[in-house]
């Protein structure tokens, strides 16, 4: 007679410390703050390649000047604009509490959360001091000459509006971010 006799147990796996659940609100602030920059980068994206966008003669954004020299800085700043909202998205994703893997000597150690917190709080503060002022100062400068009107003017407003919600939205973000890793890193 046969006796069954049981497997083996697979070694335990190693504990890993994890934070707590990012929720649901914050993740859609954290999204929201990555997609505030889309609208304006878009509209840059739109003069670099020399779609008028309503900019008259001697405004410097005029479409006979693009594309151009200057399409190269418009394409950059859109795409680095871009790039830093998509960071918000660290402080709601496990590689902004992780070094991924692939990345050499680092990959796997846990991030310091001041490393994340001081650069995202102070972007949010920067970001804050310059597209609230600017907002107030919208109608001024859409006064300037060369400044787009009618159906071009409500288009760049539209694109540069949700600007003003970047720098609030990365401070929440930044505030959940650091009570969540605090309580538990």
């Amino acid at each position: 007679m046969t006796t069954l006799t049981a497997a083996p147990a697979a070694p335990a796996a190693p504990a890993v410390a994890t934070d707590p659940a990012v929720s649901r609100p914050i993740r859609w602030a954290a999204h929201a703050a990555a997609f505030t920059l889309v609208p304006s980068g878009l509209w840059r994206v739109a003069i670099a390649v020399g779609i008028p966008v309503g900019w008259g003669a001697g405004s410097g954004l005029e479409a006979e000047l693009f594309p151009g020299v200057w399409s190269f800085y418009l394409l950059a700043l859109s795409a680095l604009a871009e790039g830093l909202g998509l960071l918000t998205l660290g402080l709601v994703q496990r590689w902004g509490e992780v070094v991924p893997s692939w990345i050499p000597r680092l990959g796997g150690r846990r991030i310091p959360p001041l490393a994340a917190v001081v650069p995202a709080a102070l972007g949010a503060i920067a970001v804050t001091l310059v597209t609230v002022p600017g907002a107030f100062a919208w109608s001024s400068n859409m006064a300037m000459p060369g400044a787009p009107t009618g159906a071009g003017w409500w288009l760049m407003t539209l694109c540069y509006a949700p600007l003003v919600l970047w720098g609030p939205l990365l401070g929440v973000v930044t505030v959940a971010y650091w009570r969540r890793r605090r309580l538990h890193g």
